[in-house]
C-alpha cells in the first residue's frame, strides 16, 4: 500500500510586506493556489527542477512600517486589478505584517506606526529571530526564508565596522548608528539559520563582515537590487553590441515612477545607493569605460507602479559612422519584479537542502549588483547569467 508524501512547504518572511512588489507576489501565489494556470512572468516555472518547491506551496509573512492588512495595501499601491483584488481578497485580507525595525536616519521620508521600538541593535536582532521562529512554527512550514523588499536605505560610511565579522559584533554591542535596518534583517536571519535575498539597493548580506558570517554558518545569501526592467535590458543589449563590435559612444537613461520605492528615492542617499547598483553594469559587459553613461531618476507620483524608462544609446560602427538607437520601456514595476522574488525564494531554499551556504552567485541574472564569493568581478552579460544559474540548477538553458 504506498503513502503519499507531503509536499513541502515554504515560508516567506519579507522585509516589506507591505510594499507593492511583495503584496503582488503575494497574491500571485493566491491565484495560483485557486487553479490559475498563468505562470507567464515567472521564469522557473518550466523547469523541472527536483526539490524545488511549488509555487502553491509557499506561505508569506514579514514585517512592514504600515500595519495594514496586504488586501488593503494591495488596493492602495493599484497594481492588481478588480478582479485580482476580489480573487485574492480574503486570502490577503488574513495576512497583516509584524512590526518592524525601521530608521529614519537611513531611510529618510519612509515611517509607520507599526514599528518594533527595540531598545539596541541586539535587541532588534532577537525580536526579528523570534518573529521568524513563530512564522515557522505557525505556519507549519519545513523551511523559512527571508527576501528584503523594503524601500531603498542610504549607504552607511564604513568606518572599519562592516569589514570582519568581529568588527561587526563589537559594532552590534555598542548600538553602532552606522548600522542599518537592512543590516540587521540579514544578520538576524543568518544567525537563525535562514537564507536570506536582498532585493534592495541597501548594504546588507553583501557587506564583508556579513558574507564571512553566512559563509561561517553555510547560510545561503544572494543580491543585490533586483534586475527588472531598464538594467534588464541593458544587460541584453549591451552584450550584443559588443559581439558586433559597435562601440558604446554614450548611454543616458531615465526613469519616471510614482510608487513607494520613487518616493523613498527622493531622498538623495538613497537615490545614490540605487544610482550605483543601476551605473555598474555597462563598462564590464563592454570592457571599456563608457565615460557618458548617465542615469536618472525621477519621482512622478501620477506614474504610480507604472514606470518608464528611456535609453538613448549613442553608438559608433564601421567607419566611425555614428547611430542612435532608443528603448522607451513602458513597464509595471511591481509585476517585473514580483515574480522574480519568488523566483530567488524558491532558488535560496534549494541551496539550502543541497548544503550550499554562503554566496550563491548562480543568482546574479536577478540582481542589477550580484553577489560575488571571492571577491572577482560580477557577471552582469544576461545570457552568461542565465546559464549560470540553469548549469546550477541541472537544467538546460530555456
Amino acid at each position: 500500500m504506498s503513502t503519499s508524501v507531503a509536499p513541502r512547504k515554504l515560508g516567506v518572511a519579507i522585509v516589506g510586506l507591505g510594499g507593492a512588489v511583495a503584496t503582488t507576489a503575494v497574491a500571485g501565489i493566491e491565484v495560483l493556489k485557486k487553479g490559475s494556470n498563468k505562470i507567464e512572468g515567472l521564469p522557473l516555472a518550466d523547469a523541472n527542477i527536483s526539490g524545488m518547491v511549488d509555487y502553491r506551496d509557499m506561505v508569506f509573512g514579514g514585517w512592514d512600517l504600515n500595519g495594514a492588512d496586504l488586501s488593503t495595501a494591495a488596493g492602495e499601491h493599484r497594481v492588481l486589478n478588480e478582479t485580482q483584488l476580489a480573487e485574492t481578497g480574503e486570502a490577503l485580507s488574513a495576512i497583516r505584517p509584524w512590526p518592524a525595525v525601521g530608521s529614519g536616519a537611513f531611510c529618510r521620508g519612509i515611517d509607520g506606526a507599526n514599528k518594533h521600538e527595540a531598545p539596541g541593535h541586539r535587541a532588534a536582532v532577537a525580536a526579528i529571530a523570534d518573529d521568524l521562529r513563530r512564522f515557522k512554527q505557525d505556519s507549519g512550514a519545513d523551511n523559512v526564508v527571508m527576501v528584503n523588499l523594503a524601500s531603498t536605505e542610504r549607504t552607511p560610511v564604513d568606518e572599519g565596522t562592516l569589514n570582519s565579522l568581529d568588527a561587526f559584533e563589537r559594532a552590534l554591542d555598542r548600538d553602532d548608528p552606522g548600522i542599518g535596518p537592512a543590516m540587521l534583517y540579514a544578520y538576524a536571519a543568518i544567525e537563525a539559520g535562514v537564507p536570506y535575498g536582498n532585493f534592495t539597493p541597501s548594504l546588507a548580506a553583501d557587506a564583508p563582515a556579513l558574507k564571512e558570517f553566512a559563509k561561517r554558518r553555510n547560510i545561503p545569501v544572494a543580491g543585490k537590487d533586483g534586475k527588472t526592467g531598464q538594467t534588464m535590458m541593458k544587460t541584453v543589449l549591451a552584450p550584443a553590441l559588443r559581439a558586433r563590435a559597435l562601440h558604446v559612444d554614450g548611454w543616458f537613461s531615465t526613469n519616471i515612477l510614482g510608487n513607494r520605492d520613487g518616493e523613498a528615492l527622493r531622498d538623495p542617499d538613497s537615490l545614490q545607493s540605487k544610482l550605483d547598483t543601476k551605473g555598474s553594469v555597462l563598462d564590464s559587459i563592454l570592457g571599456y569605460h563608457v565615460e557618458d553613461h548617465l542615469v536618472d531618476i525621477r519621482y512622478y507620483k501620477p506614474r504610480g507602479d507604472d514606470k518608464e524608462a528611456w535609453d538613448n544609446i549613442d553608438i559608433s560602427g564601421f567607419l566611425g559612422h555614428r547611430m542612435q538607437i532608443k528603448v522607451n520601456f513602458l513597464c509595471k514595476d511591481s509585476v517585473l519584479a514580483a515574480p522574480l522574488a519568488l523566483e530567488i525564494a524558491r532558488v535560496l531554499d534549494l541551496a539550502q537542502q543541497r548544503g550550499d551556504g554562503g554566496v550563491q552567485e548562480q543568482l546574479s541574472i536577478f540582481f542589477k549588483a550580484p553577489m560575488v564569493a571571492n571577491g572577482h568581478a560580477p557577471e552582469h552579460a544576461f545570457h552568461t547569467q542565465e546559464k549560470m544559474l540553469m548549469d546550477w540548477l541541472g537544467a538546460p538553458s530555456l
